[in-house]
């Protein structure tokens, strides 16, 4: 990739001076002219993203950042039709559009004649629903939150201090730009930054985004925290975080649960440092309280447990907080996960867990089923249980959950021979007509105790019969299979539904 021009340009240079201010020799690059191309994609990014990063930009400059690095923009010059010579966005222009249009609404505090062109907003894009809603939207968001009548005395301290952010957006936020005249090698650059793993996963972005929050740990802690971080396999946080908690949050509330990405990132970072609501007052107040009993010898003295700091329905805490969740969360599911029976604390030579390990790990919905029960028994532990040495009356209340969160996500497993996301996530929020569709995770979370809980499943939960079951099950009843076993264990789960009462003949 010989003809790559690297540079940096601040906001202001390229928005309200066609300019680029830096290549590697010092000098800008002028008539700097940005198009959208055709090929281009719709303007997706929503309120939400626009706002996140207004807050972001407050954030850096409230914590005194000289240069606040915002991206990456890839840029194809060519001579269009006219003879002009053009920048063509290849990467970067939900990023480019969003700062034009926060410009342009903090400009709107001057008068007429005093606001400054953005001539990147002038031009004509493809007409796309995505872009014909968002673009406006978003204009009208960064209204609300920068715009307040500029003749009213009462607002002089607001108005200016909305102009001193703009000048901190036009001199400080600064893009790293790459400028080609070749396009095969521009789409090549961008392919070869995510192929080298440049494009950051969600569980990237929460890492960059609580780190940034912790300018008050020192430096060897800081260090510290990002080798644990480090030593948990990418693809296993990946996991975690998209598969299990991400699932669990919406879930609870009732929602469809898409996939985890950087425009839902937010549900994991929570209350920061500088919320001084009464809401983030409490939820920081009781993490703070909880912090203090453990790092003291008041759990060892009076013999007491240690308090829990989390929940999973609950914000986070920015920075520290966020590793020590998902620590805590991370080694809970891993004992969940190993039936091992000298090692953790609750799943230990499980019974039901060995028939599902041995005979029903493989095929999409094999694996779908077990995260379904792996997630309860998660949001089970983390309501009802200590994440450490539990009393006998815990693990015996646990026990019975157990049973009851097999008996539910298993029983969507009997009723389809092909099972996929959709069948399963109906199932969760009580869209299908299947037995025992019920949200077995908003009843967790609504219940106070773990025996109110249990109670409530045993009314609400019922047996199959083999009316209900799928062909490929049904034989296994049929010829007399489902007391069959293999190394004293059981091949076919429906042997304890059986035993549990939850089949009938």
């Amino acid at each position: 990739m010989d003809n790559l021009t690297l540079s940096i340009t601040t906001i202001g240079d390229l928005l309200l001076k066609s300019r680029i201010t830096r290549k590697k020799d010092g000098k800008p690059i002028e008539n700097v002219r940005l198009t959208i191309p055709d090929y281009q994609r719709p303007y997706k990014w929503t309120a939400r993203n626009a706002i996140q990063l207004l807050d972001d930009i407050i954030d850096a400059r409230n914590n005194n950042k000289e240069v606040y690095r915002v991206g990456t923009l890839i840029l194809h010059k060519e001579t269009n039709n006219q003879g002009q010579e053009v920048y063509n966005i290849v990467d970067g222009q939900q990023r480019t559009i969003t700062f034009s249009l926060l410009l342009y609404s903090l400009y709107e505090l001057e008068k007429p004649n005093d606001r400054r062109e953005i001539n990147f907003l002038n031009q004509q894009v493809f007409d796309n629903t995505y872009s014909r809603h968002n673009i406006p939207n978003n204009l009208n968001a960064f209204r609300r939150r920068t715009q307040k009548n500029a003749e009213d005395d009462k607002n002089i301290d607001f108005v200016r201090d909305m102009k001193h952010l703009r000048e901190y957006i036009e001199t400080q936020c600064e893009l790293i730009v790459v400028i080609t005249d070749n396009l095969s090698e521009a789409f090549q650059f961008f392919d070869s930054q995510n192929a080298r793993g440049k494009a950051l996963y969600p569980h990237d972005l929460l890492k960059a985004y609580h780190l940034r929050e912790m300018v008050d740990i020192d430096e060897a802690r800081t260090e510290q925290i990002v080798k644990e971080w480090e030593r948990i396999p990418q693809y296993e946080l990946a996991s975690f975080f998209g598969d299990y908690l991400y699932r669990v949050k919406e879930w609870i509330n009732g929602n469809w649960a898409y996939r985890l990405s950087e425009h839902n990132i937010y549900k994991f970072k929570g209350v920061n440092k500088t919320a001084r609501t009464p809401y983030a007052q409490f939820y920081k107040s009781a993490y703070s309280y909880a912090e203090f009993i453990n790092s003291s010898a008041m759990p060892f003295v009076s013999g007491t447990r240690e308090v829990n700091a989390f929940q999973l329905n609950t914000p986070i805490i920015a920075g520290k907080p966020f590793f020590d969740y998902t620590k805590h969360y991370y080694e809970i599911l891993k004992d969940i996960q190993d039936n091992s029976q000298y090692e953790g604390f609750y799943i230990k030579g499980n019974e039901i867990v060995k028939t599902l390990d041995k005979f029903f790990n493989k095929g999409v919905g094999n694996r779908i089923t077990r995260l379904l029960f792996d997630t309860a028994l998660l949001l089970y532990v983390d309501r009802f249980c200590p994440a450490t040495y539990p009393s006998k009356v815990d693990t015996e209340l646990f026990e019975q959950f157990v049973t009851f969160a097999f008996v539910w996500a298993y029983s969507l497993r009997a009723q389809y021979y092909h099972l996929g996301w959709q069948s399963a996530q109906n199932y969760v929020l009580e869209k299908s007509n299947v037995i025992n569709s019920l949200n077995i995770y908003k009843l967790i979370a609504d219940s106070d105790t773990p025996i109110s809980l249990l109670s409530i499943l045993a009314e609400k939960m019922n047996p199959l019969s083999r009316g209900n079951i799928f062909d490929g099950v049904k034989k296994g009843l049929d010829e007399g299979a489902i007391d069959e076993c293999e190394e004293g264990i059981n091949k076919n789960y429906l042997y304890f539904f059986k035993v549990n009462r939850f089949y009938k003949e």
